[in-house]
């Protein structure tokens, strides 16, 4: 598919392209459900986004050997579907996104994404695991098997493929207003003119448009004076000097350069903006090729790992 190409159809358009790149939704059914039917029988929704170009083509991330990353090079299993106790990743790595890949496995903290009919509610997620190996996230998408002291043995489906796309951050200059930053995509697979139950259930439209703003790892209110409590302190993103010194006081800041979601631990808020792209931003983002399974970076990318029957079919499974 590849991360297709944006057109500024307004010539006011006051848009600049941050990152471009391919964008990969996933599911799981609930502990000890070999399947889901509807939002209710849904434990989790991820975010893969995999930056391919932007306004530099070197990008910066956690040092390699820290977080999940380096956990899993040292052969610790400590990915989502773990105990969740590693510590954030830290340090600073280039990486050259056009040549090499860059994958953020990100967890939403609600079951969908927000309600385009609600604008200005957020939504808050965290980047769960940064890495330059596909295989890391093959490993957080496939099921497990364990034991709890409370419940005996338990067991995790593998995810479900629920979308892939196309996506840009962008930064938006408003008269009148300070420079924001907007998550934008756009779906390819399933094709508009499938079924999509699964998809209109958690709010992945064909097309949206989100605010976000990268939550102050310094700066966490109580669960009596914040929204979102947020992670625990061990698990929170590290960023180096420059990107934390971009929030001066405040508690939240946009995701300009887009290199605060290379460090696991980094928390968002996504806040509903528009599902017409165009209407709202005079930009309108354009996919490549058919879609047709075949075309399907997601199946190349991940091959078996993920069911696909809500990619291309647009079903529950």
């Amino acid at each position: 598919m590849g991360q297709g190409q944006e057109v500024k159809t307004r010539d006011d358009a006051q848009v600049e392209i941050q990152e471009r790149g391919e964008i990969f939704f996933f599911y799981r059914p609930k502990v000890n459900k070999e399947e889901a039917r509807s939002p209710d029988d849904v434990q989790r929704l991820y975010i893969v986004l995999r930056p391919e170009s932007g306004e530099r083509p070197i990008e910066e991330k956690q040092d390699p050997d820290s977080g999940k990353e380096g956990a899993k090079k040292k052969g610790s299993n400590s990915g989502e579907k773990g105990s969740g106790g590693s510590q954030s990743g830290h340090g600073r790595h280039e990486v050259n996104i056009e040549k090499q890949p860059l994958l953020r496995f990100i967890v939403m903290g609600r079951k969908s994404l927000p309600d385009p009919s609600k604008k200005g509610r957020p939504y808050w997620g965290f980047v769960d695991m940064v890495t330059t190996n596909i295989d890391d996230v093959k490993t957080a998408l496939q099921g497990e098997e364990y034991d709890t002291k409370t419940k005996g043995h338990r067991h995790t489906s593998a995810v479900r493929a629920l979308g892939e796309g196309i996506y840009r951050i962008v930064r938006h200059k408003e008269e009148k207003k300070k420079p924001h930053t907007h998550l934008i995509y756009k779906l390819e697979f399933p094709p508009e003119d499938e079924n999509n139950e699964p998809q209109e259930s958690l709010n992945i439209k064909h097309e949206g448009s989100f605010h976000i703003q990268i939550k102050n790892p310094d700066q966490h209110g109580s669960s009596s004076t914040s929204q979102f409590r947020g992670l625990q302190n061990k698990r929170r993103a590290m960023f180096p000097a420059h990107l934390q010194g971009q929030f001066g006081n405040l508690r939240y800041c946009p995701a300009d350069p887009p290199d605060f979601l290379n460090y696991e631990g980094c928390e968002f808020l996504l806040i509903s903006a528009s599902e017409d792209i165009e209407e709202e931003l005079g930009l309108e983002l354009q996919t490549e090729g058919e879609a047709v399974e075949s075309c399907s970076d997601l199946i190349k990318t991940f091959g078996e790992t993920a069911s696909t029957s809500s990619l291309l079919r647009g079903t529950w499974v």
